[in-house]
Formats: structure tokens, sequence, C-alpha cells
């Protein structure tokens, strides 16, 4: 069960056995950026190396994975999938002055994990993930208690863990095992959930930050009616599900958060093949989509929660014309011809 104490940054778990250890370890590793640096505390036998050995193997996507501890090696490396991971064990390891020959220094882009990283003094880093491992024997033999805390930049990454494993144990799906998947192009994650049998979908989407001003004080989102939480994605979901559309079920929301778990379509793509190409069929089915809204006699505002609604912005001149600017300074230099004076004076503008 997930608390957060009040006044302490981050959040504490229980972990009631070696399972629920594996489980925070992929939750950490989807999480994970390359130049992360994890410090794991703990006592001997608190569980510090059990954690590192989960997590190596699940970005590794290999359970069989050998990670022997680097006690006596002190540092040990691992080139994975999405990033190198250099696990570094300082128990043998007087204090900072020491740090130098382990070549840490040169390991620019890679994960670093440091178990009894206090041996490092004031060496470690501030931007870090601190992990706290302490054993809770009148709980059970395998029974942890482990506290986490983002430093400098991590700190908003380890606090949003949290608020999500907090949502998907209220929500019935905290043993779940998840998988991490291919994103979209936009601030939002997805991972696949397995839970009971049966697979679902996490949607992760933070709220995303206006950015600066482009056209009349206006931020680029604002003009363009871009959502900038997930109340418009719920909405539009259920106004499909209305009219009988495929859109997929959602089984739990957290709207201010920004947590959806949803209905899992599958992993069948729209473009597929060597070279990859369009599948004409998936296609079809979603111009027969657009032909049948088209078709439909659509409302101006759709149902979000019971008294919420959302009011869908027009598809105005102005939002039409700002994305037209991008062909300007987007499509041109990528097809290597750069948009001259004379090409950006013949195309409308925006609201100035």
């Amino acid at each position: 069960m997930q608390t957060n104490p009040s006044g302490a940054p981050g959040f504490t778990l229980a972990l009631a056995n070696e399972e629920a250890t594996r489980r925070l370890a992929a939750d950490v590793a989807n999480m994970l950026e390359p130049g992360d640096f994890i410090a794991l505390a703990g006592d001997l036998g608190a569980g510090k190396t059990t954690f590192v050995r989960a997590l190596i193997a699940y970005l590794a996507g290999d359970a069989a994975i050998e990670v022997p501890s680097p006690t006596f090696t002190l540092v040990q490396t691992y080139e994975l999938p999405r990033f190198t991971v250099v696990h570094a064990d300082l128990y043998r390891v007087a204090g900072p002055s020491e740090l130098a020959e382990l070549g840490l220094d040169d390991v620019a882009g890679a994960v670093v994990v440091m178990e009894w990283p206090d041996r490092a003094g004031s060496e470690l880093p501030d931007d870090r993930i601190d992990v706290a491992f302490t054993l809770s024997p009148h709980y059970g033999l395998e029974h942890r208690i482990v506290h986490m805390a983002g430093r400098g930049a991590a700190a908003a990454r380890v606090d949003r863990l949290g608020i999500m494993l907090g949502f998907l144990d209220e929500a019935g799906f905290g043993t779940a095992a998840r998988a991490r998947i291919a994103g979209d192009a936009s601030s939002r994650s997805y991972e696949r959930l397995t839970h009971a049998g049966r697979s679902f979908i996490l949607m992760n989407a933070p709220r995303k930050p206006d950015g600066p001003p482009v056209k009349r004080g206006l931020p680029y989102s604002a003009i363009a009616h871009l959502a900038e939480d997930v109340k418009p994605f719920v909405a539009v979901d259920n106004g499909l599900r209305g009219l009988g559309l495929s859109a997929p079920k959602i089984f739990a929301a957290d709207h201010g958060a920004g947590f959806l778990v949803l209905e899992d379509f599958g992993a069948a793509l729209v473009v597929a093949g060597d070279p990859p190409s369009p599948v004409a069929e998936r296609y079809e089915r979603a111009l027969d989509v657009l032909i049948s809204l088209h078709c439909s006699a659509l409302p101006d505002a759709l149902p979000v929660a019971p008294h919420v609604e959302y009011l869908i912005p027009p598809y105005d001149l102005d939002a039409f014309l700002i994305e037209v600017e991008l062909l300007l300074d987007w499509y041109l230099p990528h097809r290597g011809a750069p948009a001259t004076a004379e090409a950006r004076a013949a195309v409308p503008v925006a609201v100035a």
C-alpha cells in the first residue's frame, strides 16, 4: 500500500514479497532516462541487489540475464537496448576520495545505480533518485518498506510515479504486470498492463504547460485548440462510443492527474511490412469512420463525467492558418527547400 508522508519528498511503499520488489523495479525502469542516477540505501539483506537484478533483467528483456553483485569488482556495466546501465557497489570503498578510480566520470548517458551511496558523500549528483530499503521483519521475512524521493531534475518524475502507483492501486490494477510500449510523439506515454489474464493500456498524460506566446499574446496550443489534459480524450471517446463507433472502453480514470486505463485493441499496425507501407484495409476503415461522422448530427458538447461536459472547440480560421504555417517552418525545410520571403508573403497568416 502506498503512503505519502506529510512534509517529506517522494513516497513510501510497503513491499510484501520479492514479486512486489520486481514490480517496483519495472515501475522505475519505465520512467528512467539516459543519464539518470539511482542511489540505493539500506542495510545488508534489505533488498538492494534484488531490486537492481530485477531492474536490469526488465531493461534487458531477459529474466535469465546474469547480474552478479559487484561487491568485489565494484562496478559492473550492462549494454542494454534503451541505454547502458552501470551498477556500482561502494561497500568496500572507504570514502569519496576513492571514487575517481572507479571511472564513473566516464559514463555519460548511462544510468548509474549505486549501492551504499553514503560512501560517496558530497560526490553524489544533485539530480538523482534516492531509494531507501528498510527491513520490517515483524510483518514477515520478505517484507520491506521502501521510500523513494527524486532530487533536483528527477523530483517531478518520481512524484508522478508515486501518484500513478496510487491510481493503479485504487483502480484495482496495483498488482498488474506492466510493459513499456511506444509513445505517440507527444508528452504522453503508454504501458501494457496484464491483470487477471486480460490486457489493458495505461495512458500517462501529464498536463501540458502552455508554451511561449506566438500570436496575439497566445501560445500555439491555445490558437490550435490542442488538448492540454485527458478530458478531451475522454469526451471524444465517450462521444464515439455513443455513436456506435469503435473507441477504447475506459476502465479507470484520474482526470486531474492525467491517468487512464483503457481497453487494449491489440498490436496490429496501420503501417506494416518490409519496407513498411500502409495497410489499405485499415485506412479504409478509418475513412469509413470519418464518413460516418460527417453523416451524423454532432453535439457541441460531450460528456466527460457526471455533471462534467467538454465543449468542442471549433476548427476556426485561426486554427487552420497556424497549422498552415507549419508547412513553411517544418515541411519545406524537411524537403530541402526552406521557405523564402516570397513564399511566406504568399501564405495567409494566423491572427497577429
